[in-house]
């Protein structure tokens, strides 16, 4: 039981609910308006979200595929919102997109842990 309370206590839900957002967010594109891409990105982007939310939860120093992830759809969801002005979906996808970037970094600088 205590084992299990631990796993659970290191879980990264809060990775794991990003990439839901983001999965969710390319399958809400495709239904709203036909857009394969936005399914696509959806899709690749919140499954490598979802597994960089999972390495995590097996090391909590391994940040590097959630930055990345977190990182790139800053740039390009930033940008879109940029030239588009519009809150949905991109304002929001840049914005938890920071949320996440400013959370890694704050793991990465985090005092280690040890085993």
């Amino acid at each position: 039981m205590a084992a299990a309370a631990a796993a659970a206590a290191g879980t990264d839900w809060p990775g794991f609910g990003y990439a839901a957002l983001v999965a969710a967010g390319g399958l809400l594109g495709y239904v709203k308006a036909g857009s394969v891409p936005s399914l696509v990105a959806g899709l690749v982007f919140g499954t490598a979200a979802g597994i960089g939310a999972y390495q995590i939860t097996q090391n909590p120093k391994n940040v590097w595929l959630s930055l990345v992830v977190s990182g790139t759809l800053t740039g390009i969801m930033g940008m879109r919102f940029y030239n588009s002005r519009k809150f949905m979906p991109a304002g929001l996808v840049a914005g938890l997109s920071i949320i996440m970037l400013g959370r890694l970094g704050l793991k990465m600088m985090g005092k280690p842990h040890e085993s």
